[in-house]
């Protein structure tokens, strides 16, 4: 068999990755900007699509010998030129099916520390969703584009689904919330100020409990990252959405200018303020995340507290300038994925690649 799935490749990887080496043949631009965590880039992409094998061949140094080789590109055709080359020299290669498109279909479902609770990861995306489930029933939050993933999780552990929430309107990737919750017949939650364009949806404000099985999830505004962010209260945890991450907080510049901007950081640093005052063995369980290893993605609010720069930072006017003069590259398509999750726009068949690269919702 000339090919591995991206599921495979990450399970191998998951498992340690020493019987698998990840090598990327793609342009060196294109792999700095997003690429699969651990591989190795021989960019080769251009002379392989021409016919040209040479390149390749020249740097067989760089490939260990003895371990089984996933060939990695942007679509999984021209990576199937490497594999070939790789085993015409004695490798064991396979290309990767649909490449780094088909890295972005990759979810994984990881246990947590609280009862019921699943944090769905999605490396591809550095995206994090969730399940909670309690007494046979179950929520769904942040679901992405894949609905049929959380579908699947609920059938394999008996579970009716009876609600999706988001806790915003998202800019780095499409949520298969609203179309998800009516294909059930279920309560599509979010708040007011996120929902534009959209009908519906079931509006969540401060004080809103979700109901699901015996347990109660408590809602909290939490505006900064977009006006209607809310976090969920859990028993000792909180799904905190794109407020608060493992080691950076939400982006206050995707819903405007210089003046939005601003006053979304002023928002943000108020609602960072109320987290920072819970228990410090609080969990968090973020919507996010870039590099962090650990699964499930997570630490304690004393944890993230130490660590990330801009939690627990006593003086607002510091904390606004610091957010605002530190700010990424803003996000590729944000604003069609945007109109697209609040019902200005159509979901097409091509949506899917308006996802693809790095998550850049962090603040730094």
């Amino acid at each position: 068999m000339s090919n591995i799935t991206p599921s495979e490749v990450s399970a191998r990887l998951r498992d340690g990755g020493d019987s698998l080496h990840v090598l990327d043949i793609r342009n060196r631009d294109e792999y700095e900007e997003w690429h699969i965590e651990g591989s190795h880039n021989i960019p080769v992409y251009n002379s392989l699509s021409a016919g040209q094998t040479e390149a390749l061949r020249s740097r067989l140094n760089e490939i260990p010998e003895g371990t089984e080789i996933a060939t990695v590109c942007i679509a999984g055709i021209v990576s199937q030129k490497a594999a070939a080359v790789l085993r015409d020299e004695g490798y064991d290669a396979k290309s990767m099916e649909g490449g780094m498109r088909g890295w972005g279909t990759v979810y994984e479902p990881y246990d947590t520390d609280v009862a019921g609770l699943t944090q769905i990861v999605r490396p591809g995306t550095g995206c994090l969703s969730y399940v909670y489930a309690d007494d046979g029933e179950a929520l769904v939050v942040d679901p992405a584009l894949h609905a049929e993933i959380y579908q699947q999780f609920a059938d394999n552990h008996d579970l009716d689904i009876v609600g999706v929430l988001d806790t915003h309107a998202h800019a780095d990737h499409i949520s298969s919330g609203p179309r998800f919750s009516e294909y059930l017949e279920v309560p599509y939650y979010l708040a007011e100020t996120d929902a534009h364009d959209l009908s519906g949806y079931t509006p969540v404000a401060e004080g809103d409990t979700i109901a699901v099985g015996n347990s109660d999830l408590e809602v909290w505004e939490t505006p900064g990252h977009t006006r209607g962010s809310v976090v969920l209260r859990l028993d000792g945890a909180i799904l905190a959405g794109d407020t608060l991450f493992v080691r950076s907080v939400g982006r206050p510049d995707l819903e405007g200018g210089a003046d939005e901007a601003k006053e979304g950081a002023n928002l943000l640093f108020d609602s960072l303020d109320r987290l920072n005052a819970l228990p410090d063995d609080t969990m968090v369980y973020p919507g996010h995340f870039s590099n962090e290893t650990i699964r499930p993605v997570a630490d304690t609010i004393a944890a993230i507290r130490a660590r990330n720069d801009l939690f627990g930072v006593a003086d607002k006017a510091e904390f606004v300038e610091t957010i605002l003069a530190d700010l990424p590259d803003t996000p590729n398509n944000y604003n069609q994925i945007k109109a697209i999750n609040t019902g200005k726009e159509p979901l097409t068949q091509q949506a899917a690649d308006l996802e693809l690269g790095p998550n850049n919702c962090a603040s730094n």
